[in-house]
């Protein structure tokens, strides 16, 4: 199964790059990058053996430590109405009403599958967990997003296709858990097509932050994607921050996420996988208080997959997938190439490149991102959510990963195999 899978990526690649080039003669890559390719067969059997080391830590205002680290998918305290298959990833959490509400994406694989089933589960303890849904459609779901809004629990997912080797965004659905303890059918809005990444509520204001136009990312045809902020006053109608900014980004990136400081100012990342004029990897954007919708950008090599920020004693934090090479950038840097040749190169060589899920920082005072610690990781990981802890110097993150006990693969190998979703306690001592 694994080498047909890897084949499969590659020609999808290729693909990929033929269409671009069909429709946009003078972006053509030169006729070696076939040659420049990675072995599929070669791939299945590249457990990694040795690593490069981590980047040099850099500490701000806190000394962070994990103190705790349990597995909770799959585990004997899940109810037998939310059966865990092999690909666990996608998740959120939220507490609402003296309960931990987790949902998460359970699949045969990490790919797009009509089998897909989103489940979500409750608990007093984190323990033992009660069934509240498992939803389905059909088609594949992702990327489950909580949203508690005056006492009300509302659960956002995006809706994509069903080809395990395509990205086919169509929009999002949400369910909202009624006074009885049943939830709502999933109800379609906002625009079909739009994926919400992060629904979050910031000084008692709602925020949705996604991105319309996905396809163009994997279509390698340029286009641009638009990264929206949206809010909202009843959990279903959703409108720009800022009606004159509705789109707070157009380029290359997608999945985008932000922390708000003490004094109202907004500290973000961006995806930037299908690249632009600043290169290829991660864009660093900020914004000031009070017009949280000007964002400004600058690149960064380094690919943040499934960024979450939060802001946490000062620090605004980031948690996003490290690529565990010696530079750990994704942009190869090939200039001497088309962008539509650089963009497949990227890819290829990243997904065959093992990952960490690592916590990074904001340095405020640069607009960089600063390395922290990587979380107990390997193979397919990150896609974290955040709660406080039990001390105010404490914060629980739940992410996925391949089994931590398990031997460090590439990212695709991973991804064809199994996930599961992890429990951390995180410690902030200050420094």
């Amino acid at each position: 199964m694994r080498p047909r899978l890897a084949s499969a990526l590659v020609c999808t690649a290729l693909s990929a790059l033929s269409a671009a080039c069909t429709e946009a003669p003078s972006a053509a890559p030169d006729a070696t990058v076939d040659a420049r390719l990675p072995s599929p067969d070669a791939a299945d059997d590249a457990v990694v053996d040795a690593l490069p080391p981590p980047p040099p830590a850099e500490p701000g205002r806190h000394t962070v430590t994990v103190t705790d680290t349990r597995q909770v998918v799959p585990s004997d305290g899940l109810p037998r109405e939310a059966p865990a298959n092999h690909s666990n990833n996608n998740l959120d959490v939220a507490r609402l009403g003296g309960r931990t509400y987790l949902a998460w994406r359970t699949s045969m694989n990490h790919f797009a599958s009509a089998s897909t089933r989103i489940h979500v589960v409750s608990s007093d303890d984190e323990r033992t967990w009660r069934f509240e849904q498992s939803l389905s459609r059909d088609t594949d779901l992702r990327e489950p997003r909580f949203l508690v809004l005056d006492g009300r629990l509302f659960l956002y997912v995006s809706r994509l296709g069903t080809n395990a080797l395509a990205f086919e965004p169509r929009g999002i659905s949400v369910s909202e858990r009624r006074a009885d303890g049943s939830w709502t059918p999933l109800e379609d809005l906002y625009e079909p097509g739009f994926l919400a990444w992060r629904t979050r509520t910031e000084r008692g204001r709602p925020y949705m932050l996604g991105y319309l136009h996905g396809e163009n990312e994997y279509l390698f045809n340029g286009l641009p994607i638009d990264v929206e902020l949206l809010t909202t006053a009843d959990g279903r109608t959703w409108t720009p921050v800022d009606p004159a900014r509705r789109v707070v980004y157009r380029g290359g990136g997608s999945e985008a996420d932000f922390a708000l400081g003490d004094d109202g100012a907004l500290y973000a990342v961006i995806r930037n996988e299908a690249g632009d004029d600043t290169g290829f990897g991660s864009l660093v954007c900020h914004a000031p208080p009070g017009d949280l919708a000007n964002w400004n950008c600058h690149g960064d090599p380094r690919k943040y997959d499934s960024p979450l920020m939060f802001w946490h004693d000062g620090e605004a934090y980031l948690v996003g997938r490290r690529n565990v090479t010696a530079t750990g950038h994704f942009d190869l840097m090939r200039r001497d190439e088309s962008r539509v040749s650089q963009a497949v190169l990227n890819e290829l060589d990243y997904r065959n490149q093992p990952k960490r899920c690592s916590l990074w920082r904001y340095v405020q005072s640069e607009h960089r991102i600063a390395f922290v610690l990587d979380l107990p990781s390997r193979g397919d990981t990150c896609f974290a959510a955040v709660l406080p802890g039990a001390r105010a110097d404490e914060l629980v993150l739940y992410n996925y990963s391949s089994p931590l006990e398990g031997p460090d693969l590439p990212w695709w190998m991973g991804q064809a195999g199994d996930t599961r979703i992890y429990r951390h306690e995180l410690r902030f001592e200050a420094r």
